[in-house]
């Protein structure tokens, strides 16, 4: 068993973590209204304060307080496929999850300005684990020792990989009415990213050698980024236009690393011979490259994207309201680890539609949808990393408990399609070909409340 394979390819592994951290991480999805309707771009509500900074101006006139909460579950696959091999077909299932999702949101009009804020996780927010790890770690330590005589029978595989990513916001805008039909707004996000990777694959339990190879990662990752965003709104009778802008976000994090390492175990590293531990002392004197992105103190990027949306609202009646919105993000100048996002074809292209019903004073149904294309690519999709083009479809409703008191209600689901994903010479064993599958759940209840005051 060569050490030299092992453990260069162990951490050439652990270097693609760093390069797929991070992703296409932007939220939307903050208020309870916008789970049940989607298009929000052009509301004058106090869920404005994301969706439509410049429409408050023809919002609740004084203060406004909402507070949403939000339960995710999610679940995220990979299945393999071997061509020849079926024995080793295996899916690997992912659970992502996060507690309780608030947000908080305030207002405050008068005559032609209003100042709002908003504080939420804007961005990634959850966490997955894969208890049995993914396969481009499993597969790699299996193929590595296979090729050194050590085969599945001879020893067992603990493997475990999971990791959490989050970016806290706080958001304040100015709100100015221009003209009686126009508006404009200006507003300052502050974001606060915080993740970690950790994971294990262990190759233990050999009858001569107990542990015979190891692969270890226990890194957190932390930093700041400030977002300007302006907005524009035009509101005339029935009809509201509106426009916003998000520019990129520099997001540069810096590795607090508790853990990095990979090699044999302690027998077999007994068992080598003077010349054996020479050579891998040479070996380790150059793996500084690979295992540079995960060191302490390292820093990364994991920009959030530009973001230009359009919307469209129409008032057929008192009763009967509708929208349409279009999101541009710009993910392919948004900075990843390893330039990542140079592999898109296209930044991420959104269309969403709403419509929403009064019964009567009391009581308000909503419901809408939205499109989602990533511009995804075989060498965008990593096993520690993946995204799946979607529809999404949300449902829910409104009760004024009184004239101060709205409370609101949602779900919604997303329907992924599945990525396929062609491998050649597979975790890096010649003629070996596979298929990855990629695909993902997702579905969300909330709930909120608007207090006027």
């Amino acid at each position: 068993m060569n050490k030299k394979h092992l453990i260069m390819a162990a951490f050439c592994c652990l270097s693609s973590v760093a390069a797929q951290a991070g992703g296409l991480m932007t939220n939307t999805n903050y208020h309870i209204a916008f789970d049940r309707m989607f298009a929000r771009g052009a509301t004058t509500e106090i869920d404005a304060t994301f969706s439509n900074p410049a429409g408050l101006v023809w919002g609740h006139e004084g203060l406004e307080l909402s507070l949403n909460l939000q339960k995710p579950w999610q679940k995220r696959d990979i299945e393999t496929s071997f061509e020849g091999m079926p024995e080793l077909n295996k899916k690997y299932n992912g659970e992502a999850s996060a507690p309780i999702v608030p947000a908080l949101f305030a207002t405050y009009h008068k005559d032609k300005w209003a100042v709002s804020g908003m504080i939420g996780i804007v961005g990634s927010g959850g966490f997955v684990e894969y208890k049995e790890g993914v396969p481009m770690y499993n597969m790699m330590m299996t193929s590595l020792l296979a090729s050194r005589g050590v085969t599945p029978d001879q020893y067992s595989l603990n493997s475990n990989m999971k990791g959490k990513q989050y970016i806290y916001g706080g958001q304040v805008n100015f709100s100015y009415k221009i003209i009686d039909c126009l508006s404009a707004a200006v507003g300052l996000r502050a974001n606060y990213y915080d993740g970690y990777y950790r994971g294990h694959v262990i190759a233990g339990n050999h009858p001569v050698f107990g542990e015979v190879a190891s692969l270890l990662l226990d890194v957190n990752q932390k930093g700041w980024g400030f977002t300007p965003i302006v907005s524009l709104d035009f509101h005339k009778g029935p009809l509201t236009v509106s426009a916003r802008y998000e520019f990129r976000t520099k997001i540069q994090t810096e590795n607090e690393t508790n853990v990095l390492n990979a090699g044999l175990g302690t027998n077999v590293l007994a068992a080598m011979t003077p010349a054996q531990l020479q050579n891998l002392q040479a070996i380790m004197g150059g793996l500084g490259a690979y295992t540079a992105p995960f060191q302490d103190g390292a820093k990364t990027r994991y920009d959030m994207p530009s973001l230009l949306t359009f919307a469209v609202g129409y008032e057929f009646t008192k009763k009967l309201r509708a929208a349409v919105e279009y999101h541009w993000y710009d993910d392919k100048n948004a900075k990843m680890g390893g330039d990542r996002q140079k592999t898109l074809s296209h930044g991420t292209h959104e269309i969403l539609a709403g419509v929403e019903y009064d019964i009567n004073d009391k009581f308000t149904v909503s419901c809408g949808g939205q499109r989602t294309d990533y511009g995804l690519t075989d060498e965008y999709q990593q096993n520690t990393s993946f995204a799946c083009d979607s529809y999404s479809v949300g449902l829910g409703g409104a009760w004024n408990v009184n004239d101060k008191i709205r409370l609101n209600v949602s779900y919604f689901t997303s329907i992924y399609s599945d990525y396929e994903k062609n491998l050649t010479n597979a975790y890096g064993v010649p003629n070996l070909n596979a298929k990855e599958t990629y695909s993902r759940t997702n579905h969300v209840i909330g709930v909120g409340i608007d207090y006027k005051f």
